[in-house]
């Protein structure tokens, strides 16, 4: 693995920063402000992101995150769409998370559908825009547990049950639910649903009020008695008792550093506008040594090489993918690091730049609150690492809980 960006993907970098800063960021304080309106300047813009994905696949956004194709040559290593995926949402991201959370036909349940899916199903889900619905009142972090239930009747299966915090889940065409085929096998029974919004028995029960990622819906959906065609299952409908949850956890593998690259770009944000802010008070080009330094550039400094370990082991996560090297270890790694890194890098921002960071006119306070979720979604600090612990140890959910 060679720690510099690929050089094939520069023009996506350089397209997907440009969008950021001149798309974005204009529109980020609207619509944090506005929560629960729909930014229509994204139209314009994915409609240009579906050119991007042709010549690079999930250029900035979810859609293409599938593991790259087997290489052709021993030895040979590749970077797809993986990778190209992770460096645009780092860019995008750092012109606004939840605007990039709320780009048509970018939601996390698109790579849902590119990690379960079969050959015909995805190719008729091609451009849909896919919500995820996991979580249910009664079932956080613990996946496995989930309660809502899928009923085979003839050609359909009836789902019931209900899920809270679907990011995008009104807005997109359509959503992956996870349900139980059979409840008294556990979660080897657990299995994927592509449902499509208006299908009778599915309701958007409410849209959440959040501290961050306003320009972003996220919602609650209640299935009753919902009939969704077979064919919607995503993968393979047998109950494989051997393989249990490996199938929709793989999910996870593909989402997770895409969650990590979103806080890689949030964090560099505030770190590019901190140094601005303080630039008076800092060295130019870090030739002061530490004991010589104020200690707002120390800081700075040991945040910067935080966020440089959390940046290349995302890019880590994302290159295993893209090589079909397993990569749940990783992609916790990943996630875990660059959440927390996050978290810490936009608050000790704010603190750094006191009450010039604390207002509304600097997007420095609404970057501090944007960051928050992205320790928590797609499994939170304390599951992922469990999920490593698991790895290291070789270790069951069961052995290790």
């Amino acid at each position: 693995m060679y720690l510099e960006n690929p050089k094939k993907f520069g023009m996506l970098v350089e397209q997907a920063h440009q969008v950021a800063l001149n798309v974005l960021r204009p529109i980020s304080r609207k619509y944090d402000k506005a929560e629960h309106a729909y930014p229509k300047e994204l139209d314009m813009l994915a409609s240009l992101l579906d050119g991007m994905n042709e010549g690079a696949p999930g250029s900035a956004g979810a859609t293409s995150a599938t593991g790259g194709s087997s290489n052709s040559n021993a030895g040979e290593v590749k970077n797809g769409s993986n990778m190209s995926t992770a460096l645009g949402i780092m860019e995008m991201c750092w012109g606004d998370v939840g605007l990039l959370l709320a780009m048509p036909r970018q939601g996390l349940g698109n790579a849902a559908i590119a990690a379960v899916a079969n050959d015909e199903q995805l190719e008729r889900f091609k451009g849909t825009w896919a919500a995820m619905a996991i979580t249910e009142p009664n079932c956080g972090s613990d996946s496995a547990a989930i309660r809502t239930t899928a009923v085979k009747d003839g050609d359909d299966y009836i789902l019931n049950g209900e899920k809270i915090y679907v990011t995008s889940g009104a807005r997109a065409d359509s959503v992956v639910v996870w349900a139980t085929l059979d409840k008294n096998i556990g979660r080897a029974a657990i299995k994927s649903f592509v449902v499509k919004h208006g299908t009778p028995g599915m309701e958007i029960a409410r849209l959440e009020k959040k501290l961050g990622i306003k320009a972003s819906d996220t919602a609650a959906i209640n299935f009753t008695d919902c009939r969704v065609p077979a064919a919607n299952l995503l993968g393979s409908p047998e109950i494989d008792a051997h393989k249990g949850f490996a199938g929709v956890m793989q999910t996870f593998d593909n989402t997770r550093p895409l969650v990590a690259a979103m806080a890689i770009g949030v964090a560099k944000a505030s770190l590019d506008r901190t140094r601005e802010l303080l630039k008076d008070h800092l060295s130019s080009n870090y030739n002061v040594l530490p004991l010589n330094g104020s200690h707002a550039e120390a800081t700075l400094n040991r945040l910067e090489a935080e966020w440089e370990a959390a940046r290349l082991l995302t890019l880590k996560a994302a290159w295993l993918a893209d090589n079909k090297i397993p990569n749940s270890k990783e992609a916790s790694i990943a996630k875990a690091k660059a959440g927390r890194v996050a978290n810490e890098v936009t608050l000790k921002c704010v603190e750094l730049c006191g009450a010039l960071a604390y207002g509304e006119d600097e997007l420095l306070e609404k970057w501090a609150r944007d960051s928050k979720i992205l320790d928590i979604f797609e499994g939170t600090q304390q599951i992922q690492l469990l999920i490593v612990a698991r790895r290291v140890l070789n270790k069951s959910s069961a052995e290790l809980k």
